[in-house]
């Protein structure tokens, strides 16, 4: 479903990816791991195009999206992107939230899209707040909602980047679970995550990113169980450490 091939991307002098290969199977889930500032979160951005590549290719769904005249207003529909901030519009209610892109976007007529969009709350249980405004929610449930905002336009592959960082310890729990659901689903996910328990359980493969390469990447099993690389080694003692394993 997703190919990346030779991906650099510099921000001015600072090299932030170096050459990173990586496949990602349709319906598999791959969790991104590393140390801040390893360059997660900049791969997450140049799959969507939301970050252009300096070199490499992207391919979704066997299409290049970094070939010349790539309309990454189009491929952005393909592929739902979740951040660590909620983004949602405070003006407009929960229901206003999803539906405004699938009715501006996508032309779809409202009465269908509301309907689309009950659907989603009733699944991950938040269809009594589709008449409330985001600040009279919590952090958690936000944070749902914006995966529910993203989920309505209906995309092929979802990106998830450090969703529960923004939250209290208690409330990352139900988002967790939100994203443990769609995997079970059988959605196509790419996760740039701290919450190392999670990914180790929820992950098909998950691919360890250091200085801006990813240094060792395999099942969760072997990745985190029995490390090969120094890199990777040292992260996870520091992890173990600090009790987030």
């Amino acid at each position: 479903m997703i190919e990346l091939r030779g991906i650099c991307k510099s921000f001015g002098k600072n090299l932030v990816l170096d050459g990173v290969d990586l496949t990602v199977g349709a319906h598999g889930v791959v969790g991104l791991i590393g140390p801040s500032g390893s360059g997660k979160s900049t791969l997450l951005r140049c799959i969507n195009l939301l970050e252009t590549v300096d070199a490499g290719t992207v391919s979704v769904g066997g299409v290049e999206l970094t070939a010349g005249g790539t309309d990454a207003d189009k491929v952005r529909q393909r592929i739902g992107i979740v951040f660590q901030s909620f983004n949602l519009f405070p003006h407009l209610s929960i229901l206003d939230n999803i539906t405004l892109a699938p009715v501006r976007v996508k032309g779809i007529a409202r009465s269908v899209a509301e309907v689309a969009a009950r659907e989603l709350l009733d699944r991950f249980g938040l269809l009594n707040k589709a008449t409330s405004y985001p600040d009279r929610l919590s952090g958690g449930q936000q944070q749902r909602v914006a995966i529910i905002r993203a989920l309505a336009m209906e995309p092929e592959v979802m990106l998830f980047d450090e969703v529960t960082s923004a939250l209290d310890p208690e409330l990352v729990g139900e988002v967790l679970s939100t994203v443990r659901e769609l995997a079970a689903s059988g959605m196509t996910l790419v996760l740039a995550t701290h919450e190392m328990g999670f990914c180790r359980d929820v992950a098909d493969s998950v691919a360890f990113l250091h200085g801006g390469r990813i240094v060792e990447q395999g099942p969760p099993a072997q990745l985190f169980g029995a490390p090969t690389q120094p890199e990777t080694q040292q992260f996870l003692r520091r992890v173990i450490e600090a009790g987030r394993l």
